[in-house]
């Protein structure tokens, strides 16, 4: 049997070979990982669907492929009544739909044309509402391919197919077209001709990031509101709980404060803690508190998710705050473990620097940043002069969804809630 790349996620239809871990000759089991594919934004252990013999491997590391390409070959195979026990005449009918890559949900490039009309094909069922939509955003329901019962179109089809055409583009190394028709062109220019220079190819990783760092500042009109935080008492409550945390296996830095600072006042304020569903024009308010955290490495910024940290403890989050920086560093983290965020934090602090503007992660619709804290002169309520550790801090916000009083109020009350962080909160 031939052993394929199957799809491993939603937008994982290709990768780069990172390693390949078996040779010709081996036996290998069922589930058993045969390579590390850099998928998205992670090295994604790839498994294999049947146990055997490895008669040939197909590819070798920095190979790019997608869904449906030939990893290795088998003798003996079985994958406990997968398709490997398909007869011969099946396969053989197979193979030519195989030889190509897969795309998402198997749509030809033809069923992405923008410039198509109703008129090209039957149009099938959907709601006055849906139909609505879609003439506003210029779909043609034609070329929609309906979830719902019976062939029927809902909203989500039309933000599939939005999805699909994004991802045309994508791969065709070109952007998309600004919602007020502003156009970007591709920079393809000889810079040698003005003196030495090195060419390094993007890596997918960064690709990724370059595409919707685009998409996110373009498509949201953000907004940032610029403060400073005292954390004089913070770090009066590190020094003094510094090694209950050490013997409890922790490090107790800022973060796991800020965090639960953040929380709190996400709590207060709903709405920065929500995603706007732009097709159907509905705001979705979030009652998880799922805290991504952008991490810097090697291969370009990660943003694994702290998940439930209303739930956790200091120390919880302490804890977990390392485990998930290792694994980003290591470019160990599952594809599900940088989803589902809704709040995102920009720690700059062990880097340096102080105020700066994070670009909202979207489809969330606020950023923290956080620069280095540094002494600082600060004027006391009793007119005395001090120099108290003063940490930079900003809010990034989609304007669509938070007003700027909104926004301050909610920059006011962070900054309250670290300045006056209870110590029973820190006591283990």
């Amino acid at each position: 049997m031939d052993v394929r790349f199957p799809k491993v996620g939603e937008g994982a239809d290709s990768g780069k070979v990172v390693s390949v871990l078996v040779k010709v000759g081996d036996t290998i089991s069922a589930g058993q990982t045969i390579l590390e594919l850099e998928s998205e934004k992670a090295i994604a252990p790839i498994p294999s669907p049947a146990g055997g013999k490895i008669t040939a491997i197909s590819v070798k590391e920095g190979d790019t492929i997608t869904v449906g390409s030939v990893l290795l070959s088998l003798e003996g195979g079985n994958s406990d009544g997968a398709s490997a026990s398909a007869s011969p005449t099946t396969k053989k009918a197979a193979a030519p739909r195989a030889a190509r890559p897969v795309v998402a949900d198997d749509v030809d490039d033809d069923d992405l044309l923008p410039t198509a009309t109703e008129d090209d094909g039957p149009v099938p069922a959907a709601s006055p509402y849906v139909r609505k939509v879609a003439r506003e955003l210029g779909i043609p329901l034609s070329r929609v391919r309906g979830s719902a019962s019976g062939g029927r179109v809902v909203v989500e089809d039309l933000a599939r197919y939005i999805g699909k055409l994004e991802s045309k583009v994508a791969r065709a190394g070109k952007y998309a077209e600004a919602p007020q028709g502003l156009s970007f062109p591709l920079v393809n220019q000889d810079f040698a001709v003005f003196g030495p220079v090195t060419s390094e190819p993007l890596t997918p990783l960064r690709k990724i990031i370059s595409a919707r760092m685009v998409e996110n500042k373009v498509t949201l009109p953000h907004v940032t509101q610029f403060a400073d935080a005292d954390m004089s008492g913070i770090e009066a409550l590190r020094a003094q709980f510094k090694a209950d945390y050490e013997k409890a296996g922790s490090k107790l830095t800022p973060t796991p404060f800020l965090i639960k600072a953040l929380v709190e006042t996400l709590q207060k304020y709903p709405k920065f803690n929500a995603s706007l569903q732009e097709v159907a024009e509905t705001l979705i308010i979030k009652h998880y508190y799922h805290i991504g955290i952008a991490v810097d490495t090697d291969a370009g910024l990660l943003v694994p998710v702290l998940r439930d940290a209303d739930k956790k403890s200091l120390l919880q989050i302490a804890k977990e705050l390392t485990e998930i920086a290792g694994l980003a560093r290591d470019r160990k983290l599952s594809p599900d473990s940088m989803k589902g965020g809704s709040f995102t934090v920009s720690n700059q602090g062990a880097i340096g620097g102080s105020h700066f503007t994070p670009i909202i992660n979207k489809p969330e619709v606020a950023i923290l940043g956080l620069g280095k804290t540094s002494l600082k002169p600060v004027v006391t309520a009793e007119g005395k002069i001090e120099a108290r550790p003063i940490l930079p801090l900003t809010i990034s916000y989609d304007h669509r969804v938070i007003d700027g009083g909104s926004a301050a109020r909610f920059t006011v009350d962070l900054i309250k809630a670290i300045e006056t962080f209870p110590a029973s909160a820190v006591k283990l």
